[in-house]
């Protein structure tokens, strides 16, 4: 695949015709009246740790954002196109796959030339800001692209005092980091934007990224949810070989559970305890996102302008916990893939809407910009969702494409190329030539199978079924300009996978 190497490289991603897949090509925003926007942006939120979810993890309950898709909009399918933070994040901003943006890991930081919804908000004349986690990049020391205000810091942050970088001045802030940004935003909100500007404000959180602190008053709000390993968790007879030999490694249901564990790995019954301590803490984060998201809300409220603002609410990427012996997220699983988004603003959005049809990452930047009435980003592969608010599904798409770089400091998952269809998903790990295995590729019908317990790639009956999905595949790897599909391994780095599972 085509990475980023030169100014060259660069131009020519950003200057080229469009793909053809989709663009916010027409402005929403009636002259004269400009939506305030707000992101609220989680790290590793499953789509189903909301309480408008039909079965709610552990049954959590979340009624300032049951609020929100109450007077608003619930995508009920919402996707990202890499699930791994920096890549994810780097998609939302920009509307284009990782390939093509260049932030492939998560040690890279945004190309400062590259062209966003930010950017594109501040050059129509909005406010903006980024309040909160970053995670693009491990540096805290450079003005973070397409905004006027920033706080954020290094890497992951923590859930106590961490250190943030306020407009180029660093202060260690004492406090829950989900309580402590809350106040900054709200801070912002009331005092340091322009009042007589439009504002884009997106708000990065730490939760529910391991390893997980639930704030004080939620250490306990599961200790009665049992949290058995799920069901799929042993159900890998037809699974590829590495999906097996990665559970006792970081990413596998016996090894360390970021931290839980101490001695890994443990096969033994008595080892589900971590587990379980693990997964309640991963939720009791949540509900103190939940919280900020009720403070903010009630903050836009007190201000006059809630209705006056497109109010967003999503997150980078899901989170395997225990689905098919999988920990962490990585993999074109659904517990991986799939995240909330819920879209509230009055007049575009109709109270109660669920909308059904796939979307992405991707399409956040160019909806926001349609939204707003701002210049379009050009040459992008996202769509907006402006449309399907509007009613209108025609022509939305039908298959869309997974893709995941191997990590030499992750070594357990290989790279993944994947095509979603309603119905059906098709992955495969091919080795970094260009060249995949058979035995190394998943298939799953959807409609039958939600779960992806049963790969019936070596099924005779689906033998057409893998071809027009690998059709689908190579169509979408070639217009989104990811030919030739090649990511390099690094053959010098030890793993703790055999070498023949992650070429």
């Amino acid at each position: 695949m085509k990475m980023l190497q030169t100014r060259r490289d660069f131009m020519k991603v950003v200057g080229l015709t469009t793909t053809g897949i989709a663009l916010g090509g027409c402005q929403s925003a009636p002259a004269g009246k400009r939506p305030n926007v707000v992101v609220i942006l989680t790290d590793d939120q499953r789509d189903d740790c909301v309480g408008v979810h039909p079965r709610p993890l552990l049954g959590i309950k979340t009624p300032h954002l049951d609020r929100l898709a109450r007077e608003g909009a619930l995508f009920e399918n919402m996707f990202v196109t890499t699930s791994l933070c920096s890549p994810s994040r780097a998609s939302f901003l920009s509307g284009l796959y990782a390939h093509s943006h260049g932030v492939v890991n998560n040690f890279t930081h945004y190309p400062v030339e590259l062209a966003s919804y930010p950017r594109r908000l501040q050059e129509a004349g909005y406010n903006t800001a980024y309040i909160g986690k970053w995670h693009m990049g491990e540096q805290d020391d450079e003005k973070r692209p397409g905004f006027d205000y920033w706080i954020t810091h290094k890497g992951q942050g923590k859930y106590y005092d961490t250190t943030f970088n306020i407009n180029g001045t660093r202060k260690e802030v004492k406090g829950y980091y989900t309580r402590v940004v809350t106040d900054m935003v709200i801070d912002w909100l009331k005092n340091d934007r322009i009042a007589n500007k439009p504002f884009m404000l997106i708000f990065g959180q730490k939760a529910p990224h391991g390893p997980f602190v639930p704030e004080e008053k939620y250490k306990h709000t599961y200790d009665s949810a049992p949290v058995p390993y799920p069901e799929s968790a042993f159900d890998l007879a037809t699974k590829p070989k590495w999906v097996t030999e990665r559970l006792d490694t970081w990413h596998g249901i016996y090894g360390p559970l970021y931290g839980f564990r101490k001695n890994f790995p443990d096969r033994r019954p008595e080892g589900v305890d971590r587990f379980v301590d693990f997964v309640r803490s991963y939720t009791g984060t949540i509900n103190s996102v939940d919280d900020s998201v009720g403070a903010v809300y009630d903050a836009l409220q007190e201000m006059g302008i809630l209705d006056d603002t497109l109010f967003v609410f999503t997150s980078d990427n899901g989170f395997l916990l225990g689905e098919h012996g999988m920990i962490d997220k990585r993999t074109m699983h659904e517990a991986s893939i799939r995240v909330p988004l819920i879209v509230r603003y009055p007049g575009l959005a109709k109270p109660g809407t669920r909308i059904k049809e796939q979307v992405l990452n991707i399409d956040l930047a160019p909806s926001i910009v349609q939204v707003c009435g701002a210049e379009p980003l050009k040459n992008i592969h996202g769509a907006s969702w402006v449309k399907l608010l509007k009613g209108n599904a025609g022509g939305w798409r039908k298959a869309w494409m997974y893709e995941y770089n191997y990590e030499k400091q992750f070594p357990y998952t290989p790279n993944v190329r994947g095509v979603r269809t309603d119905e059906w998903k098709y992955v495969h790990y091919p080795h970094g030539d260009g060249t995949a295995d058979r035995h190394m590729a998943e298939l799953y019908n959807l409609k039958d199978d939600p779960g992806e317990r049963k790969n019936l790639i070596d099924d005779p009956k689906y033998a057409d079924v893998v071809k027009d999905m690998q059709a689908h595949l190579e169509r979408l790897l070639k217009e989104t300009d990811a030919l030739p599909d090649r990511m390099p391994i690094d053959e010098g780095v030890k793993t703790e996978l055999p070498e023949e599972s992650i070429r």
